[in-house]
């Protein structure tokens, strides 16, 4: 495993980000006592630089305010835990002397879910990675939570397995990142979400108890105890060992793109191929927009890109049911899209670029059912473009699933005469409850954080005091990522 791999680029934080959003009243201190506690546990590290870049992630309203010298909020202690034992002991002083805290890795989210907003303590989980074994009989892997994409995927390669996670935060994100968040990668259509990858658990409660979830393939023994964590974003537990599922690995592939008259066309396309049983790794369909934005398209037309790659057998009766669908509304496309989305698919620098130049610029991930899709895209574009000074709302979908897909929304505007808080603010405002007000859920797999917080009550409604009992039976002193799922 490379020890080099770091976290989130840092940014030039202007100023040296002296000053903070949030209120310093709901700011947690720890004493100088306190902090020589944790010493005496880990490596901690307290200084200004330090504890300014392990606050952040890469939340755009918050790289903005770093770009001025303002950051949301900042912790007074990063510890760096090497072991279990040292997580088991970090939580149980910080339970006990009421210390908020916020374990964190490669803080790749995009919706403020590592930012520390009530001070204390960061547990950085960066040193706890590695592949600690690999069941090849089963298909199973053991694997620390600060493990980082390539590192897990090389480990793999050399016993020919693949966990077929890849998000677009692929080289900068860590296995437990995956599992907080309940994040999915660009072929989940074919290997499923981290939902359906993980086997077990071992996870480290508020109060230093260290639980380890049963790792048999099913069982009918109560709820499912590993799906608690998935998910939670740090406010439950912290994980600190997982163990996942592996598939064999096939060099045997096959690309395809298209085009169809519209994205309404594209999407039947999809569903079709969809619940006639294919799964190809990667179903990618852009309405006009970004068809012409991303594809060289026309502003017409819609693309779609298909990728597959899996046992010959699987591929070749893939590709039979992609062809059919496609071939009853679309237009064969050069194959050579699919590699060129290839070549760049993880590459932001065009976001971060806008950012820089004061644009306001976010993307927002929901899923939906086929049957409401239609709705919730025409919805959603419509309240983003009558937000003031937008001057993009486009979509694509990414993922799909038996029953549904996910849709991806891309926005921009310029403040003008508002601020950039508010015009940002306003555009999730619209984009989010338009998404709901359609049928579609929160979010995807970006997450909630601190963005979505607000949401949460109007998207889950009574089924938040399933998340609060679950809060206060497993943190009753609130010391875990507090802020965070609208808890």
């Amino acid at each position: 495993m490379s020890n080099e791999r770091r976290p989130v680029p840092p940014i030039d934080i202007a100023g040296g980000a002296e000053h903070a959003r949030v209120s310093s009243s709901s700011v947690t201190s720890p004493s100088p006592e306190f902090i020589e506690k944790l010493a005496s546990v880990c490596a901690i590290e307290t200084d200004l630089a330090t504890v300014t870049e392990s606050s952040r992630d890469w939340w755009p309203h918050d790289m903005h305010w770093a770009l001025e010298g303002v950051v949301t909020q900042r912790a007074a202690v990063v510890c760096r835990p090497t072991n279990t034992e040292q997580v088991s002991s970090i939580l149980s002083l910080c339970n006990e002397h009421r210390v908020p805290v916020t374990a964190a890795a490669g803080r790749s989210g995009v919706s403020g879910g590592s930012i520390p907003v009530r001070g204390g303590v960061v547990i950085d989980m960066c040193a706890m990675q590695g592949v600690v074994s690999v069941d090849e009989i089963s298909g199973t892997v053991e694997v620390l939570p600060g493990t980082f994409g390539p590192d897990l995927e090389s480990h793999l390669a050399t016993f020919n397995l693949t966990v077929g996670h890849f998000p677009q935060s692929f080289d900068i994100s860590t296995v437990g990142g995956w599992i907080a968040c309940r994040g999915a990668g660009q072929f989940s259509t074919r290997f499923g979400k981290i939902d359906d990858m993980v086997v077990a658990l071992e996870v480290v409660l508020a109060d230093g108890t260290v639980v380890r979830t049963s790792d048999a393939p099913a069982g009918a023994d109560g709820p499912d105890r590993a799906s608690v964590f998935i998910g939670s974003e740090g406010t439950l537990g912290v994980v600190t060992r997982a163990w996942l599922r592996a598939h064999p690995r096939h060099e045997h592939q096959w690309r395809s793109a298209w085009s169809f008259d519209s994205f309404e066309d594209g999407v039947d396309a999809c569903r079709r191929i969809i619940r006639a049983g294919a799964t190809p790794a990667v179903l990618r369909l852009y309405d006009e927009k970004e068809s012409q934005r991303s594809h060289g398209g026309d502003g017409a037309r819609s693309f779609l890109l298909v990728l597959d790659k899996a046992h010959e057998a699987m591929v070749s009766a893939t590709r039979l049911i992609v062809e059919h669908a496609c071939a009853l509304s679309a237009q064969r496309e050069s194959d050579e899209l699919v590699a060129k989305w290839l070549s760049h698919r993880n590459d932001t620098s065009g976001l971060q670029a806008l950012t820089k130049k004061g644009f306001v610029i976010d993307t927002m991930e929901i899923a939906a059912p086929w049957s409401r899709l239609k709705q919730v895209r025409d919805n959603v574009v419509a309240a983003l473009e009558s937000v003031a000074g937008c001057r993009l709302a486009s979509c694509h979908l990414s993922h799909s699933y038996i029953d549904g897909a996910c849709l991806y929304f891309t926005f921009a505007a310029t403040p003008g005469d508002a601020t950039f808080d508010d015009t940002y603010e306003a555009l999730w405002n619209e984009g989010q409850r338009a998404a709901l007000r359609a049928g579609a859920n929160l979010s995807h797999h970006h997450g909630v954080g601190l963005n979505r917080a607000r949401f949460m009550e109007e998207a889950l409604g009574n089924e938040m005091v399933i998340l609060r009992a679950l809060k206060n039976a497993l943190d009753p002193n609130n010391i875990l990522n507090p802020g965070k799922l609208g808890l």
